[in-house]
């Protein structure tokens, strides 16, 4: 069992004495999510520590995208309810990295990638860049943000 998946499992047993329903709510639903993704496939398997990170920010991407909806359709009070989840779920994230270190990195994946004359890598290179760099940053950092500085950087 990773690391996240025993901090859930511990914080629920916490919630659960202290009758605290929306942590519960929230920790049951990111413990259900990671046992999804344990037994989905041919064979169940136990996830990495990164795997359930990966889990984890995928749930708090979909409450954001949902909050983000049920603003849009006039809905406030389930947009805030999505938004709560989304940020009581971030908590269990490693700390997101700032953008100048996010640009150091991407500068030295395009140095890797780079030919061996010294040409910068084309825009048909950008998914091995961007592989490398979602690699180094594996739940730190989001991906629109990461897709954008590696774009940039190409340019």
């Amino acid at each position: 069992m990773g690391a996240l998946k025993y901090q859930l499992k511990a914080d629920l047993v916490v919630a659960m004495k202290a009758r605290d329903e929306a942590a519960k709510s929230n920790i049951r639903m990111a413990l259900t999510a990671i046992h999804t993704e344990e037994v989905a496939g041919a064979a169940a398997r136990e996830l990495t520590d990164a795997e359930e990170i990966g889990v984890v920010t995928k749930e708090v991407n979909k409450r954001k995208d949902s909050a983000e909806a049920y603003a849009q359709g006039g809905r406030p009070e389930l947009a805030a309810k999505e938004t709560c989840e989304a940020e009581f779920l971030a908590r269990y994230l490693p700390e997101a990295m700032d953008e100048e270190e996010l640009r150091a990195i991407v500068a030295e994946e395009i140095a890797a990638a780079s030919g061996p004359n010294g040409e910068k890598p084309t825009m048909r290179q950008m998914g091995q860049v961007m592989k490398a760099v979602s690699n180094r940053t594996q739940g730190r950092a989001d991906g629109k943000t990461v897709s954008g500085l590696v774009k940039a950087a190409m340019a």
